[in-house]
């Protein structure tokens, strides 16, 4: 499997092979308040198997944990931290070419998890913007 993808502007771009380690969707207070949003896809990849074009900006966001994003526009895309995920790499997957590509497999850190998501699947729902 070959997976590109990269930031809103076109400064970033990234690609990886195989398939990753994990795919999820978290919930944690630390992904929500990088992301602006209440969950955030990652797929976890060793670096070997990931290149990156373009120079992400890097925030140490507690020790150890380092979220990098586009400089330029904004988008959040990588998460690394060597003591948890030692020689790779988590992307955000909703920075992929495909979205489709890889169907998130689990939720993580539902504890973190606003008390409405319970309820997320009864929201109405708009194929746009509702007029």
């Amino acid at each position: 499997m070959a997976l590109t993808g990269g930031c809103r502007c076109g400064a970033i771009r990234y690609a990886a092979e195989g398939e990753p380690a994990h795919n999820s969707l978290c919930h944690c207070a630390d992904c929500r308040r990088s992301a602006g949003a209440p969950v955030v896809g990652w797929a976890l990849f060793p670096q070997e198997r990931f290149t990156i074009t373009g120079t992400p900006a890097t925030y140490v966001s507690s020790p150890g944990t380092l979220r990098q994003f586009c400089a330029t526009c904004g988008t959040g895309l990588f998460y690394r931290n060597e003591s948890i995920f030692p020689g790779q790499i988590d992307v955000q997957t909703a920075t992929l070419d495909d979205p489709d590509a890889l169907p998130p497999q689990a939720r993580i850190q539902t504890a973190d998890a606003p008390a409405w998501f319970a309820g997320f699947d009864a929201l109405p729902r708009f194929e746009r913007f509702p007029g």
